[in-house]
């Protein structure tokens, strides 16, 4: 039993640290007017990792017509990727 309750801290503690780097990591959110989205790409290990990639998503953004862009570069852990307006 004893080694049952080590696995579960091991295990707990594992978890932990994935949850704190993964809240560590740079994400580029980018909004679009219209449609109205929000959009993030990501992870990356820096700040400037994370700005380097970003012209490459404004492009493709542009590409299908997005309207009103604008680019942020943040810390943070996006459970959806993807978040449009309904109206949208």
């Amino acid at each position: 039993m004893q080694l049952l309750n080590l696995f579960r801290a091991a295990l707990s503690d594992f978890w932990s640290q994935i949850r704190r780097q993964s809240a560590s990591d740079w994400w580029v959110e980018i909004t679009t007017i219209h449609p109205s989205c929000n959009y993030y790409f990501g992870p990356f290990e820096s700040a400037a990792a994370a700005q380097a990639a970003s012209p490459g998503y404004v492009e493709d953004l542009e590409g299908e017509a997005a309207q009103g862009i604008a680019v942020s570069i943040k810390r943070c852990q996006p459970e959806v990727f993807t978040i449009c307006s309904e109206s949208s």
